[in-house]
């Protein structure tokens, strides 16, 4: 079990290995940013699950370390987690502190096996429709370039889905459960966009 100082953010995922860039200016994550950095440097992110003060959190979040940081002037900071390992809360603490602090479980991530062929071109497939739907440009040469995990897990975190399948998404038990979520929640929300419902439906 581990003390967690946290930083509660909606739509905010951050992963194993994967890096969120955040910048700091609301009194209470200055003073989070500054306890971490005058002890070891790590914070955890977790979503509420409503957007106000105090609102309960998800259960599964993930612990980040601090590694490159600006302070400013002002007070404000800019920082970039680096993802180490996700979290479960057991409880949360009565603190005398202005952030919040959980008492948690780290989570041993699985041994991620590649991607089945099939699974891959499944989600660039339905990697291609969505973007077009949402009319981002994609550089597609350099994404095939990606292992697995940093696709899979990168797109995850940058999504523009809601807060909900934003966490189904960190909450998903390995790579391959959590490709599969993702290509049906490019489907879901790609064709929510396009004012076409019929036929999708998320279980």
């Amino acid at each position: 079990m581990a003390r967690v100082s946290i930083f509660p953010l909606s739509g905010a995922l951050l992963y194993p290995g994967l890096q969120l860039p955040l910048h700091i200016f609301e009194p209470r994550y200055r003073a989070l940013i500054s306890d971490a950095l005058a002890r070891d440097r790590r914070i955890g992110m977790v979503q509420p699950q409503r957007a106000e003060d105090g609102a309960p959190l998800f259960a599964i979040g993930c612990l980040g370390r601090i590694g490159e940081f600006e302070a400013l002037d002002d007070g404000r900071y800019n920082v970039i987690l680096e993802g180490e390992s996700r979290f479960r809360i057991l409880r949360e603490l009565d603190v005398t502190t202005a952030f919040r602090q959980v008492e948690a479980e780290l989570l041993s991530e699985p041994a991620d096996s590649p991607l089945a062929p099939i699974e891959r071109a499944s989600f660039e497939r339905e990697a291609r429709r969505f973007a077009d739907s949402q009319g981002y440009s994609v550089n597609w040469e350099q994404v095939s370039r990606l292992d697995d995990v940093s696709l899979i897990n990168g797109v995850s975190q940058i999504a523009p889905f809601d807060a909900a399948a934003k966490q189904a998404l960190l909450e998903a038990n390995g790579l391959s459960e959590r490709c599969e979520l993702l290509v049906q929640l490019m489907q879901f929300f790609g064709r929510r966009a396009d004012g076409d419902d019929d036929g999708v439906t998320l279980q």
